[in-house]
């Protein structure tokens, strides 16, 4: 009896990206697409209801980025693979994804080469290394090992990041609010909590500090 293909979620905001990664996927008789998503959020409730074996997700997404819906689906999901999708050859964005719990990180520009690769390698519980990730993951090493840095992106909490994101993105408090559901006063609580304990003084640190956390591209 031949083994059922492996089920797949895809989320990616663009419906063309999703079109055209679905067909790449779909093409191989071990692999299936069994629903998509336009955001981290509407990942997350296709799982609630949608059984499947790998998580594919754009680093950046609306509301929800891949890397905050990655550590939600390792909490809820914890035995979902997880693959990171990315337009940059970023390391950030990678140690930021394999802190997440994705087993892997592919470029979209070389996603029609790598990956069915990336796929196969995370159902089979390997990680999905891509050109360059290797030399990025020794420097990283060889750095810790001189300093002991730690990134302080764990010392927020999933709301604070949710409404720095927001921020970053450009959105008012009023329009953050109404995004979230919560007051204007408790998005001004959750801004003044972050600067605190980033150390940050404005909006302008907010956003950088955005982009180097892999909440958002530049």
């Amino acid at each position: 009896m031949l083994a059922q293909p492996a089920r797949i979620v895809l989320a990616d905001d663009h419906a063309l990206v999703r079109s055209g990664l679905r067909m790449i996927l779909d093409a191989e008789p071990d692999l299936r697409v069994v629903a998509e998503a336009a955001d981290g959020h509407e990942a997350l409730a296709v799982l609630e209801h949608t059984p499947a074996d790998l998580a594919i997700l754009d680093i950046a997404m609306p509301r929800m980025t891949g890397l905050q819906a990655a550590r939600e689906i390792n909490r809820r999901h914890p035995h979902l693979r997880i693959l990171i999708l990315s337009m940059y050859d970023n390391e950030q964005y990678f140690f930021e994804a394999l802190k997440a719990g994705a087993s892997g990180y592919v470029l979209k520009s070389v996603a029609d080469r790598d990956l069915l690769e990336a796929c196969r390698a995370t159902l089979r519980g390997e990680p999905f290394l891509y050109a360059g990730a290797v030399t990025a993951l020794i420097r990283d090493y060889l750095h810790r090992a001189r300093q002991g840095d730690d990134l302080p992106d764990t010392i927020l909490t999933p709301r604070e990041e949710e409404v720095l994101k927001l921020i970053a993105e450009g959105y008012s408090t009023r329009e953050i609010a109404a995004t979230l559901g919560i007051s204007a006063k408790t998005v001004d609580r959750h801004r003044t909590n972050t600067l605190a304990k980033l150390g940050l003084r404005d909006r302008l640190a907010l956003t950088r500090y955005a982009i180097r956390a892999g909440l958002i591209e530049p």
